[in-house]
């Protein structure tokens, strides 16, 4: 019996072990501990045919922790449905749990749970990758409470790489497409646009709790990606959705995003700048041509080095500002947006390895003659993109330009002065 109980208590603790870390790291699950699957191992075993789940089929692991995502207070999933992710070998994944409708309420978004998948049966049902045939008696709640960051995807990356996002909780910057008439709610189907040519559909069920409130035209999105077939469960003919949880999943609600944006420096071909200070004919000093008009990119070239320049997929470029300057670095707008601006967002990061850097967004409404700064500096650039974004009420004619600050040379940890990866700039009107 003293054996018995030594056993149970070390199993215990394993897993407490297991949950603390998903506690600490916010998204769960570094590594496989004893009798744990990754989600990501779980999902892999499936082939487009049903699964029975067992442990030789899992490396030996017979469970799978992972934290709650989804709220079924929002009511814009299937009833039962349980959407858990974790994170192993820095790759985070999410699945879905089927419990039947009778379970709807037993799980809420922060809970930390252990879930023994054995007799489980992996499969698709209307296109979505869930695991059915589990009860209540399968999972184990560890904790509650444990906070989620949404990953910030562009809807590029998004499509491109569906499968790595299904099931997880991320976040989107887009328009509503078309823009939604005086009074149009969220109910239905509604296209996300980044502006960029890439698109989503925002789904939102009938009787979600949100569904008869106003859509913005224009906001940032957290939702989990699904897909969902109508006519069947293959993953063939499925949509790509993006569900919404609660009203609470929107944030940073604004006018349109102007035509033409966001500014994804795919244009023109990187070698017109491929020098950091330039004054040619074609580059009369640092002023290019892109897309959306002319800008200065002063001690900024376009960078196109996969793996090194943060470049959104599906793009090839993106602008690198030089390093250890003891002046300023300008990713500048040389024109004007006519109807003032109620938002600006942009993806920024490090360049390689290089060490973080400070940089902040002004503008201008007199032309370009003075610049005011808007929202903090920011020094927490990284070898992974991130969004800023910066709220704004400004009327009339405006203009914005990104100005790294001239700290001089590295000296770690007291300097900071690394090269900067500044992607997909967009600019909503007021």
């Amino acid at each position: 019996m003293k054996n018995k109980f030594l056993t149970l208590w070390a199993v215990v603790l394993s897993i407490f072990a297991f949950t603390a870390c998903l506690k600490e790291d916010v998204n769960p699950a570094e590594g496989t501990p004893n009798s744990l699957a990754s989600i990501r191992v779980v999902r892999d075993l499936y082939k487009n045919a049903d699964l029975m789940l067992a442990a030789d089929k899992m490396m030996g692991a017979s469970k799978m922790g992972g934290v709650v995502i989804s709220d079924p207070t929002g009511q814009n999933f299937p009833k039962g449905h349980v959407v858990i992710q974790n994170t192993h070998r820095l790759m985070t994944r999410g699945i879905t749990l089927n419990l039947g409708e009778a379970n709807d309420n037993l799980f809420q978004p922060g809970d930390s749970v252990v879930v023994d998948v054995t007799g489980g049966v992996l499969t698709r049902v209307n296109g979505i990758l869930q695991i059915t045939g589990l009860s209540p008696d399968n999972i184990l709640k560890v904790t509650e409470g444990v906070q989620i960051t949404p990953q910030s995807v562009a809807i590029g990356d998004l499509k491109a790489n569906f499968s790595k996002y299904e099931g997880t909780l991320v976040q989107v910057n887009a328009d509503l497409n078309p823009l939604p008439a005086s009074g149009e709610t969220y109910s239905g189907d509604k296209i996300l646009d980044d502006g960029s040519g890439n698109q989503i559909t925002l789904h939102t069920e009938s009787d979600a709790t949100f569904a008869s409130r106003r859509a913005p035209a224009s906001a940032t999105f957290i939702g989990i990606p699904t897909l969902y077939n109508s006519s069947g469960n293959s993953p063939e003919g499925a949509v790509q959705q993006l569900r919404m949880r609660t009203l609470s999943d929107v944030l940073n609600a604004s006018g349109p995003i102007y035509p033409g944006f966001p500014e994804d420096f795919e244009f023109p071909d990187a070698a017109v700048k491929g020098s950091y200070n330039m004054n040619t004919a074609a580059v009369p000093n640092n002023n290019l041509d892109l897309r959306t008009g002319n800008w200065k990119l002063q001690h900024a070239i376009l960078g196109t080095t996969a793996g090194r320049d943060r470049f959104n997929p599906p793009g090839l470029q993106a602008i690198r500002m030089n390093q250890n300057l003891t002046v300023p670095a300008y990713v500048q707008m040389n024109f004007d947006l006519p109807n003032g601006a109620s938002k600006v967002t942009l993806w920024y990061g490090t360049y390689y390895t290089d060490a973080s850097s400070s940089w902040q967004l002004e503008y201008s409404t007199d032309g370009g003659t003075t610049w005011t700064k808007t929202g903090p500096t920011i020094s927490d650039a990284g070898q992974t993109s991130k969004v800023a974004t910066f709220l704004m009420d400004i009327q009339g004619p405006v203009r914005f330009r990104v100005h790294k600050l001239g700290l001089g040379t590295t000296s770690v940890p007291k300097v900071l002065n690394g090269r900067l990866s500044i992607e997909d700039i967009a600019v909503y009107s007021n």
